[in-house]
């Protein structure tokens, strides 16, 4: 426990245990963390629907349900999600909606009314940033803002959002959260830097810098001959793997022009998302490319451990505005990593600080391809850069290290 002073802190974030989606791995051990601390927490968040983008079985039925934690409670609100995350008008509806419940909640989260020593927000989505300043005005104490992935930069560059009105607005509520927060958190010089610039000089000093973790207890190296392969119909070939959300801001159009190139390798794809329909019907016709659904979160060691290579793929101008935390999970598992992402950006640096790994330009299928077959054809040094990775992620992204950091926030 903490010996300073116990805070009371209101967290509002999209997505909450066992709601696993890699925000809702991050937020949920932040929590915790805060929580082994000796602080109080009351969450405000969706009720589960990541996996296959509706409510899950058991959980629907209600606009919200409460539960009491023995370090506080949590709120699960309607997240108004559907099946077609493409649709970016059905999103943004969704996403207005799921915030109005989550400011209404907030109110109410931990008691009446009752005075909190802070907000912890988290984006996305944006608006959580306003719902949060809105929650500070009636709750009290400071709002910290976390921004996982820089809106809208990020969906103006995969053309998702290409109405300059709605840019301008989604640009205008994005500064002004900003503005309103006592601290904006990033996870890279990077991100802190584009937001920077967005903003006066007078704001800056809001910005704080802090990664996001990888527990490593939870996520551990393990042999590659995993029962994952036999369920995905792999022998003991070399795997080739993506895990994690498949949508249009990873290339991973590259993998499937990898596996034409490289017949003797088995590529995965695991997860899903907006993007995986067309991936399937591209490589219908390649046996050497699987696709796997996600598994539960105990068993993410064993699915990073079934590839022997993981990619990081981001389209090109998508490194500054967002750092995959998928990177440090497989850094944990020790396996090494090809990343296709602009080179001088956060991902690049943390796997040349590592030695885990080689970076090549993000859509450049023919330097993509090489650099896999090139890691490939070593499989020592695979081994090398695996076990490098994990002895570099020990001593760098401690969930321990990066709550008392969040704490340090709220006692300044």
């Amino acid at each position: 426990m903490s010996k300073s002073k116990k805070l009371r802190l209101i967290v509002l974030c999209p997505h909450f245990e066992p709601d696993m989606a890699p925000t809702g791995v991050v937020m949920t051990r932040i929590v915790h963390e805060l929580a082994a601390r000796g602080h109080e927490l009351h969450v405000v968040t969706s009720l589960p629907w990541y996996r296959k983008h509706q409510v899950e079985t058991g959980w629907a039925g209600a606009l919200w349900r409460i539960e009491k934690t023995t370090w506080g409670s949590i709120s699960r609100v309607q997240p108004f999600a559907g099946q077609t995350k493409s649709n970016l008008v059905r999103r943004a509806v969704g996403f207005i909606l799921f915030s109005y419940f989550v400011g209404l909640r907030a109110l109410f989260a931990g008691g009446f009314w009752r005075r909190a020593d802070g907000v912890l927000a988290m984006s996305p989505p944006l608006t959580l940033g306003l719902i949060g300043w809105h929650t500070k005005l009636f709750r009290g104490g400071k709002l910290v803002f976390n921004i996982q992935d820089v809106f809208p930069d990020a969906a103006v560059e995969t053309g998702a959002i290409s109405n300059q009105r709605v840019i301008a607005a989604a640009s205008w509520l994005e500064r002004v959260s900003y503005r309103r927060s006592d601290s904006v958190v990033l996870l890279s010089d990077d991100l802190a830097n584009n937001v920077q610039r967005k903003l006066d000089q007078k704001f800056h000093k809001r910005i704080r810098v802090i990664p996001n973790f990888v527990d490593t207890q939870a996520i551990v190296p393990m042999s590659r001959l995993t029962n994952y392969r036999r369920e995905l119909g792999v022998d003991e070939s070399l795997v080739v793997m993506y895990a994690g959300n498949v949508g249009f801001s990873q290339s991973l159009e590259l993998m499937i022009e990898a596996a034409r190139v490289l017949p003797n390798v088995i590529f995965v794809i695991n997860g899903e998302g907006a993007a995986r329909k067309s991936l399937e019907a591209k490589a219908h016709a390649l046996s050497n490319v699987k696709f796997g659904d996600y598994q539960d979160a105990s068993r993410l060691s064993e699915v990073l451990a079934t590839g022997d290579l993981h990619v990081v793929p981001l389209r090109r101008g998508l490194g500054s505005v967002s750092v995959p935390s998928k990177t440090y999970s497989i850094l944990a598992a020790g396996r090494p990593i090809c990343a296709a992402i602009d080179l001088d950006t956060e991902v690049p640096r943390i796997l040349a600080a590592a030695n885990a790994g080689v970076c090549v330009e993000p859509d450049n299928q023919a330097a993509f391809v090489s650099a896999i077959a090139a890691m490939i054809s070593d499989r020592k040094s695979l081994e090398e850069m695996g076990a490098s990775g994990r002895k570099w992620v020990e001593g760098h992204a401690s969930p321990q290290s990066i709550a008392q950091r969040y704490e340090a926030l709220y006692m300044r």
